[in-house]
């Protein structure tokens, strides 16, 4: 009997690791700063000397407070902007958001593909599909939060499948 309990015991520190380890998989593409909540960062795999690449994520404000997403960096991008794609009648634009993404309290804002997106400009290197590439994000309130966008196959959605209009 006292050998079972032993041997019982002994399997528990490995039994509650792997309920953990699930627990932290669950939220591990959740990120905090301040009152935001940034979800699901994630990026497309770019071809060899492809220069740009694009950053998704959503953004919820929690707070009673518009925050403003401003710009950030990464170790692979000499910079790195906010942008909109918008269609101005039958033509697609892509311009630099200056002044920020507004946040408003209460609300989610998604980044994403024809959308609002993070750009990273000067990339030194393409980004890999099955990597994960780490980068900051700056908020106007909630100041510098760093994430990790996980790189999909180029034309993949946020789940790793391809993406569909």
């Amino acid at each position: 009997m006292l050998r079972r309990t032993a041997l019982a015991l002994a399997g528990l520190p490995l039994l509650l690791f792997s309920g953990l380890s699930g627990a932290l998989h669950a939220h591990e593409h959740e990120v905090r700063v301040g009152d935001l909540v940034i979800t699901q960062p994630w990026s497309r795999a770019t071809p060899p000397g492809a220069r740009v690449g694009g950053g998704y994520l959503q953004v919820r404000n929690t707070g009673s407070a518009p925050d403003r997403l401003l710009s950030g960096t990464m170790a692979v991008a000499g910079r790195v902007e906010i942008h909109e794609m918008r269609m101005d009648g039958q033509v697609m634009r892509m311009r630099a958001l200056e002044q920020g993404l507004v946040i408003p309290p209460g609300r989610t804002v998604e980044l994403r593909p024809g959308g609002y997106h993070v750009m990273f400009m000067e990339l030194q290197r393409p980004l890999v599909s099955g990597e994960t590439v780490v980068g900051t994000l700056v908020f106007e309130r909630a100041g510098q939060v760093q994430v990790q966008y996980r790189v999909g196959a180029a034309g993949a959605g946020p789940d790793g499948q391809p993406h569909r209009h």
